[in-house]
């Protein structure tokens, strides 16, 4: 894919996108953090998430003067496929945590955006290198090391399924926002973030039933809402959308190396050595598979 120093479609430099798009990474890898804070269970703190999120945004949107009806008109199908994918993805991790464990559902979870990568040419009509092939080699390496020690015992069928279904619709969720051409990226996060509420919602009533937040709960509850989900979405779907398929499938591994980083500085939690290779080669693969671009 051709990709001139200036991002196809908009006025800044593409070094801006992949500074908003990094960012957004590292927002997301505090989230943990955040959530260990916060008394009620993982699903619960999404559909607040998705709740303040999509009320900031939309809010934003309708202040600088509504929505762009021919803009979304002409992005239905991606923006509203997305949100699904949006809140699915969330549902279908969080149901993987509970069949599973956190690292061996994480750690397929994040095959989502192999498969951009993998399926690049075919989806974005992108050259797939022999660099970036052995760039994903070096992540998918980091990846299983970070995860840590992943119990394999007795493993949930349905647990390993509904993973799967995760990494796929994350995989969906790069690739239709991809396809939205028209919506800025304010606007494609406050209506993608208001969809997946929604499918949150359902979820949230089938399952657990809504939250209960105590005091103590509501100021990790606001920065939740306004920071790690209406300002990063904000900033992720605005550099997703500039950026090639591959460099955004490269780049989310960031998120996973901050979190576990976040984990042990703000948490106390402690990194094995395996940990700390792992975390150098997935940030080391991903600078390998962007460095030639870049340069």
């Amino acid at each position: 894919m051709k990709e001139s120093h200036h991002a196809h479609g908009g006025g800044l430099p593409t070094v801006f996108y992949y500074g908003m798009y990094i960012l957004a990474m590292l927002i997301f890898g505090t989230n943990g953090f955040i959530a260990a804070h916060i008394s009620f269970q993982g699903s619960q703190v999404v559909l607040l998430r998705t709740l303040i999120g999509g009320v900031l945004l939309t809010g934003l949107v309708l202040l600088r003067g509504g929505f762009d009806r021919r803009a979304l008109r002409a992005d239905a199908v991606p923006l509203l496929l997305g949100g699904a994918a949006l809140g699915f993805n969330w549902v279908a991790l969080f149901e993987a945590y509970r069949l599973l464990n956190v690292s061996l559902a994480t750690l397929i979870y994040y095959v989502g955006p192999m498969l951009i990568l993998l399926l690049s040419p075919v989806l974005f009509r992108e050259k797939l290198t022999s660099r970036k092939i052995a760039a994903v080699c070096i992540v998918a390496v980091g990846l299983v090391c970070i995860s840590g020690s992943i119990a394999l015992g007795g493993m949930n069928p349905a647990g390993l399924l509904t993973a799967m279904v995760s990494a796929l619709f994350y995989a969906s969720l790069i690739a239709l926002n991809k396809r939205i051409e028209r919506t800025g990226g304010l606007q494609t996060a406050a209506v993608e973030l208001d969809v997946a509420f929604v499918v949150v919602l359902l979820y949230v009533l089938l399952t657990v039933g809504l939250p209960h937040p105590k005091a103590s709960d509501l100021p990790y509850i606001a920065v939740i809402g306004l920071v790690n989900t209406g300002l990063a979405y904000l900033l992720y779907f605005s550099g997703l959308q500039k950026l090639p398929g591959q460099s955004v499938a490269l780049i989310s591994y960031v998120d996973p190396v901050s979190a576990l980083l976040f984990s042990a500085v703000l948490l106390h939690e402690t990194m094995t050595p395996v940990q700390l290779i792992g975390a150098v080669l997935i940030i080391g693969g991903a600078m390998f598979g962007e460095l030639r671009r870049r340069a």
